[in-house]
């Protein structure tokens, strides 16, 4: 299991692969984002996007599964997340692509209030299959203290 403690200031890490498909596109864009480039190939040409893309927010959606897949294969004693610093689309996001993630720990300390709670913040990338840059976001973390009677 992975503690407050555990956390390197520094490290990067390298997880995911989540194959983009039209279906889950249109399906996500007419639940939650439902503009035309994301629902019909005709009114997606006729836009800077060329063809049928993505919602950025479908994109931050599957960034966060592969990051919660990564956490249970990993082990992290997580305790949710306080919210984004920032978050940037870089790229349009298709069908076809296969997306992957890379987090940098950018710093951590322990919570003033919570002593059992540590806060990290991080920099998630996201990668299309073609190594392009598609979606970065800044983090803040929330994580049990291995032993919060340790002062910090």
């Amino acid at each position: 299991m992975l503690y407050w403690e555990d956390i390197e200031i520094g490290k990067v890490s390298r997880f995911g692969s989540y194959p983009v498909t039209r279906e889950e596109v249109i399906d996500f864009a007419s639940k939650y984002d439902p503009q035309p480039f994301h629902l019909d190939d005709t009114a997606a040409a006729a836009t800077h996007f060329g063809r049928l893309s993505a919602s950025g927010w479908h994109t931050a959606a599957m960034a966060m599964r592969m990051m919660v897949d990564n956490m249970k294969e990993n082990a992290q004693a997580g305790l949710g997340s306080p919210g984004l610093d920032r978050l940037q689309w870089k790229k349009p996001v298709y069908p076809g692509d296969t997306l992957r993630c890379e987090s940098e720990v950018l710093s951590k300390r322990r919570s003033k209030n919570r002593p059992e709670m540590g806060i990290f913040k991080g920099v998630t990338r996201v990668y299309n299959q073609h190594d392009e840059l598609v979606m970065e976001m800044e983090s803040n973390g929330l994580i049990q203290v291995r032993d919060p009677q340790v002062s910090a």
